[in-house]
């Protein structure tokens, strides 16, 4: 793996990371794309006209259907969905914090119950690494527990502990299968991911220990679950100091624009979130002035694009008020059209942070964007 930080303004890193499926510009934000693909009938060519660099999978998702074994015999996970930029795969640890009610935690990994069908699924580290070099992605994520912001500290120390121990058994697993003749993808990377929920000195422990361990990225997770965007700012401002620089830092599942404005500030070069698709099917979309519903009724005249100036392609073409009327009709295309355009304004956001990265005027860039967006 080669990382390499181009630019630097305070904490905020513009930086650059080769992989087997290309070179991944930071900072990033990765489209989220659960069972292989995004939501709102986005296709894979889609996604290559809205400058997406990275599409992230779910690997609880895809080992319960279509099964990791069957995209493994269909060639990985690239050839499955025909892309071949790099692909982020998550471990399937938020599942053991988002099925909740479906799961039981022990040392040696989490029993499940499936979503789809109640069936018995256990996953482990060991199984974790061993589904995601099935589907032979160009990142991978190290199994962990995902504990609830609110939970009580004795649980979290436990919990980031059994965490720090997961990640030694994924990094010798995924060792041991990138050395294996039949494994798709022998040069599959390893991110590890910090955990402490809101508690500063558990996430700091942590940062240290899973450092010691040398994987290829870093992750902060376990934020964006329920505490204020205050607190979210205060651990990522107290961990990140305590991870590698000379490494990606991901913040898993973050956020809005403000969100990730505040953290690549912080020093935050990866970031994914479900916002930009699951807003844009209900018709709330972003703007460089702001969010609107295109569902209130003074839009139903209105003929301008979304956002004047935008390159997206519902803005090339379409209007608001034909938008409004697809999705009152609910009509497929209103959805899709909201969608691309949201996650074109995400993409083209990172394009220009790296651009006033590149130029020393991030600090500008950040003030300007922020108060923009305040206007509606």
């Amino acid at each position: 793996m080669n990382y390499r930080i181009l630019k630097q303004e305070g904490r905020a890193k513009r930086a650059e990371l080769d992989t087997v499926h290309g070179a991944i510009q930071t900072p990033v934000f990765m489209n989220v794309g659960t069972a292989a693909a995004i939501k709102g009938a986005v296709s894979t060519e889609d996604l290559e006209g809205i400058k997406t660099q990275v599409e992230l999978s779910n690997t609880y998702h895809l080992h319960v259907r279509p099964g990791d074994q069957i995209i493994k015999q269909l060639g990985g996970l690239h050839q499955f969905m025909s892309w071949q930029k790099p692909i982020l795969t998550d471990s399937g640890g938020f599942q053991v914090f988002s099925l909740a009610g479906l799961r039981r935690i022990k040392e040696e990994g989490v029993y499940f119950h499936s979503h789809i069908d109640g069936r018995k699924i256990f996953m482990g580290p060991e199984e974790s690494m061993q589904i995601q070099s099935n589907l032979a992605s160009t990142i991978a994520m190290a199994f962990d527990e995902c504990p609830s912001s609110t939970a009580e500290r004795s649980y979290v120390e436990k919990s980031a502990a059994r965490t720090a121990r997961w990640l030694e058994r994924c990094k010798k697993e995924m060792n041991r299968l990138n050395g294996l003749e039949e494994t798709i993808n022998k040069r599959q990377l390893l991110f590890g991911i910090n955990q402490g929920a809101v508690y500063a000195d558990i996430r700091i422990e942590h940062a240290k220990r899973i450092t010691e361990q040398e994987c290829d990225g870093y992750a902060i997770g376990g934020l964006a679950v329920g505490e204020s965007h205050e607190q979210m700012y205060d651990m990522i401002e107290e961990t990140v100091p305590y991870l590698p620089k000379d490494k990606p830092t991901y913040l898993m599942g973050v956020g809005t624009p403000a969100n990730i404005l505040e953290a690549v500030e912080r020093g935050v070069d990866f970031f994914d979130c479900v916002y930009p698709t699951r807003n844009g099917r209900h018709g709330h979309l972003y703007t460089n002035q702001g969010k609107i519903n295109l569902f209130n009724a003074k839009y139903e005249l209105d003929q301008r694009p979304i956002e004047e100036g935008c390159q997206c392609p519902a803005c090339r073409r379409y209007s608001r008020a034909y938008i409004r009327h697809l999705l009152k009709a609910k009509e497929m295309l209103g959805m899709r059209l909201c969608v691309l355009h949201n996650l074109y304004f995400y993409n083209t956001m990172m394009e220009e942070i790296r651009d006033a990265l590149d130029k020393g005027e991030f600090a500008a860039y950040k003030k300007r964007k922020l108060a923009g967006m305040q206007n509606l």
